[in-house]
C-alpha cells in the first residue's frame, strides 16, 4: 500500500541528465552543447574529449551520466542512443567589483549556467 511511483519525465525510450552551478556563461555553454546535438553518443563523447573548450570536460561528465542513467535506470541500449536533446539555462550571478576612477565602481559579472542532456534510443526498439 506505499504511494504510488513518480511518472517519467521523459518517453520509455530516453533518458537525461542535468548538470547544475557550471562556472561559465550560458552563450559559452550553449556553443559547447551545439557540439554534440543530434549526433551519436560515441561521436559526442569523442567530440567532447578533445574539445579545447574549458567547459567540454564538465559537459563530457554529464553525457557520461546521461548515458549511464539510459543503460542503468531505464535498460536501453548504449550502442543505439543518440543525444536528442542538449539546452542550456541560466543559473546565479555573482556579482563582485572592481574600483575604478574618480570613485567610480566597475561591475564584474561572474554568470553560473547548467546544462541538460537527453539521449534518446533509436533504431530497431524505437
Amino acid at each position: 500500500m506505499g504511494t504510488e511511483k513518480n511518472p517519467r519525465r521523459v518517453a520509455e525510450n530516453e533518458a537525461m541528465a542535468i548538470a547544475r552551478m557550471l562556472r561559465t556563461s550560458p552563450q559559452k555553454l550553449n556553443l559547447v552543447a551545439g557540439l554534440i546535438r543530434g549526433k551519436k553518443v560515441e561521436k559526442a563523447l569523442a567530440d567532447l574529449t578533445f574539445s579545447k573548450r574549458r567547459i567540454a570536460g564538465d559537459v563530457k561528465k554529464c553525457l557520461q551520466s546521461a548515458i549511464a542513467n539510459a543503460e542503468n535506470n531505464h535498460g536501453l541500449d548504449v550502442d543505439s542512443l543518440v543525444v536528442a536533446e542538449a539546452w542550456v539555462g541560466k543559473n546565479l550571478v555573482m556579482k563582485r567589483g572592481r574600483p575604478r576612477a574618480r570613485g567610480r565602481f566597475g561591475k564584474i559579472m561572474k554568470p553560473f549556467s547548467e546544462i541538460t542532456i537527453k539521449v534518446r534510443q533509436v533504431g530497431e526498439s524505437a
